[in-house]
């Protein structure tokens, strides 16, 4: 500051610029960026006596225009147009233009779209990825596997944790099963689309052995009784191809985030039944999908109540099952035979009646 004085007094004076330059050893741009400063603040030799540094800064160094983290233009919700997005039929342009019917003088839509996009760049990985309401459903089982003691023997059995997530509104459904096995494979799918009241457009599973022979995009090999299922609720079935990650990015990160949630809350309990077990998984899972996502400001029950549920196809009248109505034993290899069920499950407008079996 005593050198910007030093500046202001010299240029008083009638010293040029570059002399100025020279005598206080500063470049001449220096001199003539200090100056064109001062006289947009109004400042001139002598300034005032009680014109401490502190002001003369703030006076002459100030950030003009808008500070930071705002914007000229008025701004939408972008966390409600992150939801309106997976409507089906919803486009940029048409959100684009509804913006600018409210807001005229808004941002066109180059800056519209940038905007927008970088708002998506904050959302989690899975949530980056415009997946349609009601058009496909992720399932996979956990890598992890959740004890349960035999209160007759003392003996430890662990369940496999089926995990499913639909696309648009993250809304997910978890349930324990003895195998990965096709029965409990498909008995599984059943409860979903039961607990889900709908059927999506494609179920997307990763590959498992019990339901898939070879995948393909145009024409994967499923097994008989997976494409029974398939065709018994009228839903196709796409597995995901290896090594294309985004395929299955959703599901895993679903998995991997049931898997800290659901275990990592039960990690203490002990259960003594299957049947035990899935009562608890329901209810981490029906608080897990209360729960409000991060930055869209709205649950996953609620974004799938209103975005996802009613693109949901009907189900059919009757549940499919095994014949005999019952899950195989544990270490079971046999593959049942599959018929509609007369007496299906009921439905599952709340997670203590999601389970079953």
């Amino acid at each position: 500051m005593r050198a910007i004085r030093h500046i202001l007094r010299l240029h008083a004076s009638g010293a040029s610029d570059r002399s100025i330059g020279r005598t206080i050893g500063a470049a001449r741009s220096t001199v003539q960026d200090t100056l064109k400063r001062a006289k947009a603040a109004g400042l001139t030799w002598p300034v005032p006596a009680d014109l401490t540094d502190a002001v003369l800064e703030q006076r002459l160094f100030a950030r003009s225009g808008v500070k930071t983290g705002l914007r000229r233009r008025p701004e939408p919700d972008w966390a409600a147009l992150a939801r309106e997005m997976k409507r089906p039929g919803v486009t940029m342009t048409i959100l684009h233009e509804e913006y600018r019917a409210a807001y005229p003088e808004g941002y066109g839509y180059s800056r519209f779209c940038d905007l927008m996009r970088e708002f998506e760049r904050r959302l989690s990985p899975t949530m980056r990825q415009n997946h349609v309401a009601g058009d496909k459903v992720f399932v996979d089982y956990s890598g992890k596997k959740l004890p349960i003691v035999d209160p007759a023997t003392g003996e430890v059995r662990y369940a496999e944790i089926f995990v499913a997530v639909l696309g648009a509104s993250n809304f997910t459904y978890a349930e324990a099963t003895w195998t990965q096995t096709l029965p409990d494979w498909i008995e599984a799918h059943v409860r979903m689309f039961r607990f889900l009241g709908g059927v999506p457009r494609l179920v997307v599973p990763d590959n498992l052995k019990s339901g898939v022979h070879k995948a393909s995009f145009y024409d994967p090999e499923l097994n008989r009784s997976y494409g029974k299922l398939a065709a018994h609720y009228d839903v196709g079935i796409l597995p995901t191809r290896s090594r294309k990650p985004r395929d299955k990015s959703k599901v895993e990160v679903g998995v991997r985030f049931a898997q800290f949630y659901i275990l990592g809350r039960l990690r203490n309990h002990t259960f003594f039944s299957l049947a035990e077990a899935n009562a608890a998984i329901a209810g981490v899972v029906e608080r897990m999908n209360a729960a409000p996502l991060r930055r869209l400001g709205i649950s996953r029950r609620e974004l799938f109540e209103t975005v996802e549920r009613p693109t949901l196809a009907a189900l059919p009248a009757q549940d499919m099952s095994s014949r005999n109505g019952s899950s195989p034993a544990l270490g079971s290899t046999t593959t049942s035979r599959w018929t509609a069920s007369s007496t299906p499950c009921p439905s599952a407008s709340s997670a203590s009646k999601s389970m079953c079996a």
